[in-house]
């Protein structure tokens, strides 16, 4: 054991007690990067003693680029009126949604601008539209910004803006939009959102209503040591206070095509994204689940995160265009098409689905149905080749099915050779939150 971690913090660990912040401090600036994995591993395997991990089938589409918000780490975004500006109608959104069911999704995780131009019918009307057409498909819709944003140009509350999202058929919440949880941080990257508790009101009133979300944390820019710990502070202890969250997200900033990128040239690289992933695992002792990011983070890197306390792979993601819009396009799975489609064509205004279209604007599409086979088969056998079964899973953490890891030589009492094998995992082990009183 390294005099960088001190045998009280590892016994605590080990042991299954949280830690505090002072604690967590100490291990995050002093802790060996192996110890960290050491240790994360162990809270990983007491919570998911099974050697799989999870993974789900998913697009990410845009709606709109459409936003008045102006953070200064976003490459996506247009102003209004600006000519590759773009929002699509309802039927538009729907031919993405049928794009991802054709290649077998069962999430769609979909995300805009805040476009004030947009009223609330239009997002209800995508969610309904979603279940009806596509039961199998899980709407996994809006960040907690979207949401404000929302409630903003409706006139009504933010707790009433979600009663009307889940009438429609909405049950998660994507965790996108909490980059650090800290004011200091948010005052800086994007003052129009309003600091950290904006983003954890959401969050906490979509839990209190029975909406599950997720947690993400955008890192490597300009934040610091004590803005870490805030942000895990803050969703730690939310998670105490409402058992909300089912997993969390940490990816690092990508600079290109965004007003940092003079300040910044360079992303956060692979030892401090482990570090983060070994790290939250250890301190979010109440969350269940930790995922790897092999599309933000490459997929040597996704592969060694699952080795440092990450228990889920994230998603297909058979389109993503806000990376992209930033310069990084992972080709991991398979290359994709700048545009499928051709042209958005101008559409009239006004009516109940419509808002403001921009005319002659490509929109990035999904991956050719050829592709399906050769992505999915992927994530697996990226996952297999990481030493685990790998498990499909719904956006709620629900396993689909197990495809084992095939049989190689060297494993115990078995012969060289095996084929993979499917089937069901009775169920997940659920986290044990730990109570703000047992650190």
């Amino acid at each position: 054991m390294s005099i960088s971690c001190s045998e009280a913090i590892e016994e605590k660990v080990l042991s299954g007690r949280g830690l505090s912040r002072e604690e967590g401090l100490q291990l995050w600036q002093q802790g060996d990067l192996l110890e960290l994995a050491y240790l994360a591993n162990h809270v990983r395997r007491r919570l998911h003693p099974e050697p799989a991990v999870s993974f789900v089938i998913d697009s990410n589409p845009n709606y709109t680029n459409v936003c008045i918000t102006d953070c200064i780490f976003c490459a996506f975004y247009r102003k209004p009126g600006q000519k590759d500006a773009y929002t699509l109608t309802v039927e538009q959104v729907m031919e993405k949604v049928q794009s991802a069911a054709d290649l077998g999704a069962t999430t769609v995780l979909l995300q805009g601008g805040h476009n004030p131009a947009i009223p609330l019918d239009y997002y209800l009307e995508l969610i309904r539209e979603t279940r009806r057409r596509f039961p199998q498909i899980t709407p996994h819709f809006f960040t907690a910004s979207e949401i404000t944003n929302m409630a903003q140009v409706a006139g009504l509350t933010i707790r009433e803006v979600l009663q009307q999202l889940k009438e429609a058929g909405q049950h998660t919440l994507p965790g996108g939009g909490a980059e650090v949880l800290s004011d200091r941080i948010r005052r800086r990257l994007a003052p129009k959102k309003g600091g950290a508790e904006a983003w954890l009101s959401v969050h906490r009133q979509a839990h209190e209503l029975g909406l599950k979300s997720t947690a993400t944390m955008m890192f490597g820019h300009i934040e610091e040591d004590q803005d870490i710990m805030d942000h895990l502070d803050a969703i730690r202890n939310l998670q105490d206070e409402t058992g909300g969250f089912t997993a969390f997200v940490p990816w690092t900033f990508k600079p290109g095509n965004t007003p940092l990128l003079k300040h910044i040239p360079e992303h956060a690289g692979p030892t401090r994204y482990l570090r983060m992933i070994a790290f939250s695992r250890i301190y979010l002792d109440n969350f269940p689940h930790i995922q790897a990011s092999w599309f933000s983070e490459g997929k040597k890197t996704g592969q060694i995160a699952l080795h440092f306390g990450a228990d889920d792979f994230g998603g297909t993601l058979f389109e993503e265009n806000v990376h992209a819009a930033a310069g990084f396009v992972n080709p991991a799975i398979a290359p994709r098409p700048a545009a499928v489609g051709g042209m958005v064509v101008q559409q009239p205004t006004g009516g109940r689905d419509v808002a403001p279209i921009g005319a002659g604007v490509p929109v990035p599409g999904a991956l050719p149905a050829g592709l399906h086979k050769t992505a999915v088969d992927e994530i697996i056998t990226l996952i297999h080749e990481s030493g685990f079964d790998a498990a499909q899973r719904t956006t709620r953490y629900e396993i689909l099915r197990r495809i084992a890891r095939p049989l190689v030589a060297g494993d115990a009492g078995m012969p060289a050779k095996g084929t993979p094998k499917e089937g069901s995992l009775s169920g997940r082990p659920a986290a044990g939150p730990a109570t703000g009183a047992a650190r």
